[in-house]
């Protein structure tokens, strides 16, 4: 299994730590393009196409978030079948994933495209950014079937321990990305079109690059009779994934919720809230990287019956997320403004950014612990707590907004954020403290 990482045996900090880390960095190189395409975006195109791209982020979690749930949900019995030992298994889960992400590619890119001017309208996107965000939505959703290739073909890497690869390939893509959106924006003065196109074509490079990897493992050799109908696996794997995107896309309707009552603020609060987004998928990324790293290490031990495995690695993510707590959320409290000039020329945007740090920050551990416990049930076969989480975060985000934004102003959409993952946490921590004594149990 040279190819391969059995997560099931060694020991704990060390297995945990060395699949972690190269996450950790593919995952940085993701964010360090995002906040640099937004740079770009906002420098060589304005505010106005700033907020144009920023104004799809909710929607972009609506779409590609459920593709992410789905593949995530498909990486978990995936992973427990390697842990299991259960090659058969392992190569038939692989094969039904493909033939599902297939269909849910067809499926999400024509949803995508027809939806996407109602949407935009739904939730009163300014006129000045309206075409500019149609044009810059329509390429990204025609081109999910490389975001969506990636996110499965990553996922079965990890789900065999090997995160090392998908690291690779982000961290060539980003270099090409970032190229690419200098080459459309300042030398051939493309506009919003230009920086959608290059994501779309640098994340068909990381899917490239990683299935070039998976040919290579033993394990993962797929035959024809693989690809035929399994029905019971199917079911297996969609009754995992769909929870999973129904969280993503619940979560994603709270935030574009928000985003449509930040946009009848104006350009002004709309360019301030993709700033805001941006920093903040940058610094929950210790944690989001743990998370994804606990569920993998759950996934493998639960599938092999190692329940002190699965209660020493949550630990250990429990540190890196205090650890990512006590550096970066300081770093969002002291260094807001300076975080806020390096993305936008406009004072009063500036200052409304610098308050939505201050206050994300001081919550941050909030959230960091969230992603611990919530990938940490997934991975023990309980699918539906996270999409009750995602219920949760939409029913305390939505009347925060909603109460808050007429008397305070722009900070309304942090405290939306800190109450949303106040009341997700308190769920996931119970269910997952009430979930692992059920494995226990079992065993």
């Amino acid at each position: 299994m040279d190819h391969t990482n059995d997560l099931t045996t060694g020991k704990v900090s060390g297995k945990l730590l060395g699949f972690f880390f190269p996450m950790l960095f593919t995952n940085l190189l993701q964010q360090i393009y995002s906040v640099a395409d937004t740079a770009i975006v906002g420098r060589g195109l304005g505010d106005n196409a700033l907020g144009a791209v920023g104004n799809l982020s909710s929607l972009s979690l609506l779409i590609i978030g459920f593709s992410m749930g789905v593949t995530g949900g498909f990486a978990v019995i995936i992973a427990q079948n390697f842990g299991s030992g259960d090659m058969t298994a392992l190569r038939k889960s692989v094969a039904m994933s493909v033939k599902l992400s297939a269909i849910l590619t067809a499926i999400l890119t024509v949803t995508g495209c027809l939806l996407l001017k109602p949407i935009l309208l739904l939730m009163r996107t300014d006129r000045i950014i309206l075409e500019d965000s149609l044009l810059y939505g329509y390429i990204i959703f025609g081109g999910l079937i490389s975001t969506i290739a990636y996110n499965l073909l990553s996922g079965v890497l990890r789900s065999v321990g090997d995160s090392k690869t998908p690291f690779v390939a982000i961290m060539i893509s980003s270099a090409v990305n970032i190229a690419l959106d200098f080459m459309m924006i300042f030398l051939f003065h493309t506009g919003v079109e230009g920086a959608a196109a290059a994501t779309v074509i640098s994340q068909g490079i990381s899917a490239f690059i990683c299935y070039q990897k998976i040919k290579q493992i033993p394990e993962l050799e797929i035959t024809k009779d693989d690809f035929k109908s399994d029905m019971p696996m199917s079911l297996l794997l969609l009754k995992n994934g769909i929870p999973m995107a129904c969280m993503n896309s619940i979560t994603a309707v709270g935030c574009m919720v928000v985003q449509g009552y930040v946009n009848d603020c104006g350009v002004v609060f709309t360019s301030a809230y993709s700033v805001c987004s941006k920093y903040l998928n940058l610094f929950m990324l210790p944690s989001l990287t743990a998370g994804f790293a606990v569920s993998s290490f759950v996934s493998q031990n639960f599938g092999a019956g190692k329940t002190e495995r699965i209660r020493k690695g949550v630990r250990v993510c429990f540190g890196i997320a205090l650890v990512s707590y006590l550096c970066l959320g300081s770093a969002m409290i002291l260094y807001s403004k300076q975080l806020a000039d390096f993305m936008l020329d406009e004072s009063e945007t500036i200052s409304l950014s610098t308050e939505y740090l201050r206050i994300c920050g001081a919550g941050l551990i909030l959230l960091n612990l969230l992603f611990i416990y919530r990938n940490a049930t997934q991975g023990m076969g309980y699918p539906l707590i996270p999409m009750l989480s995602g219920i949760a975060e939409m029913a305390l985000r939505i009347p925060a907004i909603i109460f808050l934004l007429p008397d305070i102003g722009f900070r309304a959409t942090a405290y939306a954020e800190i109450a949303a993952w106040t009341g997700a946490l308190a769920l996931n921590a119970g269910a997952y403290i009430i979930c692992f004594k059920k494995t226990e149990y079992k065993k």
